[in-house]
């Protein structure tokens, strides 16, 4: 079987050391326990929240989606559209950042879990 590469890993929410394991049990499209992360990784058993409120530092991340949105879509705004009312402004922020509330999310955990956690890919677990 081929090896996943990292970005392909990190793009499906895979484990970070085998990366086959699911880190979520439920889909991107499932609202309802939609930040819930595996507590093991279902192929390699590797612990993927190594202590309590592991993930708190993803709102850190997660925060700097934000960000970059809400200049996103106050650039698109205001040069495409030409400059429109501050309500317009508004609700669009509003409702992008609604949609896209799952994504944010989710990546951000996984970025965090890649960036700041101890698991380093490891070939041996891929091939189990």
């Amino acid at each position: 079987m081929k090896e996943k590469s990292l970005g392909s890993a990190i793009l499906q929410g895979k484990c970070p050391r085998c990366r086959e394991g699911n880190i979520f049990p439920t889909s991107i499209f499932s609202y309802n326990r939609l930040t819930d992360v595996h507590h093991k990784c279902p192929h390699c058993e590797a612990v993927l929240t190594p202590e309590p409120d592991f993930f708190y530092g993803a709102m850190y991340i997660s925060y700097a989606f934000s960000v970059a949105l809400v200049i996103n879509v106050l650039i698109v705004l205001n040069y495409v559209f030409n400059d429109p009312e501050m309500w317009v402004y508004g609700v669009t922020v509003v409702v992008t950042n609604l949609l896209l509330l799952p994504v944010m999310l989710r990546y951000s955990k996984v970025l965090y879990l890649y960036g700041v956690g101890k698991l380093k890919f490891d070939p041996k677990y891929s091939r189990v």
